[in-house]
């Protein structure tokens, strides 16, 4: 090959690699933007689903609630799917084997022989119960934490416990202050726990099974099993309506069981019932004493009549942190701002060691201590009455 020859077969392939070079540079370029397209596509996509995604969120959360304003209520009911356990719900870690032993030991179960001689003296005084209309709230204690609440028109029981003897204690040691076939229509059933003295199967036997009943977080199914078609569970702080009366559930601090597996399976609490007018009734179940009641009271102010528990506390060791004692009931509705009291869970069963007629005397003189006005406090017979003032 001649050296011309040479030089423009060189030429050529330089020229070639330039070619080669600049296509590759090209292709690296093009190859380069289509990925940039396609990253700002990631972005924009993965933006909107972003978005979509939070706006689905703000959609189905449940919107934060100010400390004095109520959630929207929730329809009535319908049964939710909850967590297994309600144990985070605690408030006190619940007795180990070591307080077991120490109360086996004692047998501080019922009161003495003196704390009973009292049982004759325990005020008992039914009546009829009281006339009202739509605009007017009366209560009645029909014994233990057993109420019949004349609210907004209807009539409401609490925790109803008509039976004469309940699993685990003695026959009851005043009657039921209400006869069964004295009431009217109920009109719906609020329950705060599952104890035995709480939830009673017998009495709730003896209702239509479509009666409204409102119970906590877990315990609807005990219900549909019974054949109640209209059940409502709510979480704290969560409400329903029924013909023009809210009812709230709110916490307290106490614990739930009613087998030997069971323990803190279902939620408890108490209830605030509102009528149109904004009259309201607090009911308590079952409840030791802390720092519930004052944010109850901020979120629900105006609560005109507290049901409160008073019995049931001794030894305090023991029982202190799930049930108040009379001080300490007083002392949880002024935190509540509520503008009367009525006492409840004592008389009824002996649930605990103090004698019979304590809780009533203490809740008094407690009551006086606090300089609060006497008729405001309704100490009432089991079976008796009273209305609330416009």
């Amino acid at each position: 090959m001649t050296q011309q020859a040479q030089r423009t077969q060189q030429m050529q392939q330089a020229q070639q690699a330039q070619q080669a070079q600049e296509a590759q540079r090209v292709q690296e370029t093009q190859q380069a933007q289509q990925m940039q397209q396609m990253q700002q596509t990631w972005q924009t996509q993965g933006a909107q689903e972003a978005q979509q995604v939070q706006e689905a969120q703000l959609q189905t959360a449940v919107r934060p609630v100010s400390p004095h304003a109520p959630a929207p209520p929730h329809a009535p009911g319908g049964i939710r799917r909850w967590p297994k356990s309600f144990a985070d719900r605690l408030t006190a870690p619940l007795p180990g084997l070591r307080a077991f032993a120490r109360f086996a030991r004692e047998g501080a179960l019922r009161p003495r022989p003196d704390g009973l001689a009292d049982i004759q003296r325990l005020p008992y005084d039914p009546g009829p119960l009281p006339r009202v209309d739509a605009g007017t709230v009366a209560v009645t204690w029909a014994g233990h934490a057993s109420w019949v609440l004349r609210v907004g028109g209807l009539t409401v029981l609490t925790d109803p416990v008509w039976s004469r003897k309940i699993l685990g204690t003695p026959a009851r040691v005043t009657p039921v202050g209400v006869a069964w076939s004295a009431l009217p229509r109920v009109d719906a059933v609020v329950i705060s726990h599952n104890h035995y003295d709480h939830l009673d199967a017998p009495t709730l036997r003896r209702l239509p099974r479509d009666t409204p009943v409102f119970v906590p977080a877990g315990l609807g199914r005990w219900f549909t099993r019974r054949r109640f078609s209209r059940v409502t569970e709510l979480d704290w702080w969560e409400g329903a309506e029924l013909g023009g009366v809210r009812f709230d559930f709110v916490p307290a601090h106490h614990w739930s069981k009613r087998s030997l597996l069971d323990t803190c399976r279902t939620l408890w609490g108490g209830w605030l019932l509102t009528d149109a007018r904004g009259q309201r009734v607090y009911f308590a179940g079952d409840t030791g004493y802390g720092h519930w009641f004052e944010r109850i009271g901020a979120r629900y102010p105006g609560i005109d009549l507290a049901l409160l528990p008073i019995g049931a506390y001794d030894p305090r060791w023991w029982l202190s942190d799930v049930h108040c004692d009379p001080e300490e009931a007083v002392r949880a509705a002024i935190d509540l701002g509520a503008r009367r009291m009525a006492p409840m869970h004592w008389g009824t069963f002996l649930l605990s060691a103090e004698p019979v007629l304590e809780p009533l005397t203490r809740v008094r003189t407690a009551w006086e201590k606090a300089g609060l006005d006497r008729e405001d406090l309704w100490d009432l017979p089991v079976g008796a009455s009273r209305v609330l003032a416009a």
